[in-house]
C-alpha cells in the first residue's frame, strides 16, 4: 500500500500548526511535523501509524514509531482524526472525521472513503442499557476479480 503524504514545506507547517491549535493542542516540534505531513496540503489522508512513521524519518525527522503512536491517538483524543479498525491488527487513521463508509482493499490493504450518499442504514439494534451508540464504522471489503 503506498500512503502519500504532504512535503514538509513552510506552508505545511502552518497548516498542520493551525490544525493542531483548533484542537488546544500543544505545537511540540514533533506534533507540527506530523501534523505538516497529515493535513499540509489541505488533503484528507488514511495512514497507518508505521506509513506516517516511515514518512517522518524520510523528511528527516526523529522521531520514534511509538511517539507516532502517542502522537495519533493524542489527535484522535482531540477529534482531529478517527480511527478505523479493518481487522484486529491493522488500524488506520483518518483525517476527515464526518461520518462517512469506507473501502477496504484485501489485497493492497488500502482504506478509501466510500460514497455516503449510496449507503443506507435503516435501523440499528438499540444499545444495552447503560449504553448508547457513540459511532458506526462501515468498512465494506473488497477484493479484485
Amino acid at each position: 500500500m503506498t500512503e502519500h503524504y504532504a512535503p514538509l514545506s513552510d506552508n505545511a507547517i502552518d497548516t498542520g500548526s493551525r490544525w493542531l491549535a483548533r484542537a488546544g493542542l500543544r505545537p511540540t516540534r514533533q506534533r507540527v511535523s506530523l501534523a505538516a505531513l497529515l493535513v499540509g496540503d489541505g488533503g484528507n489522508r488514511h495512514v497507518t501509524a508505521e506509513g506516517l512513521f516511515e514518512a517522518a524519518r524520510a523528511s528527516g525527522d526523529k522521531v520514534s514509531l511509538a511517539t507516532v503512536y502517542n502522537t495519533l491517538r493524542a489527535f484522535c483524543d482531540a477529534g482531529l482524526m478517527a480511527e478505523i479498525t479493518v481487522d484486529g491488527t491493522r488500524s488506520y487513521f483518518d483525517t476527515r472525521t464526518d461520518d462517512h463508509p469506507h473501502f477496504f482493499w484485501e489485497d493492497s490493504r488500502e482504506l478509501a472513503d466510500a460514497p455516503a450518499d449510496e449507503l443506507e442504514i435503516a435501523r440499528l439494534p438499540k444499545a444495552p442499557q447503560g449504553g448508547e451508540v457513540s459511532r458506526v464504522d462501515v468498512v465494506i471489503r473488497l477484493r479484485r476479480r
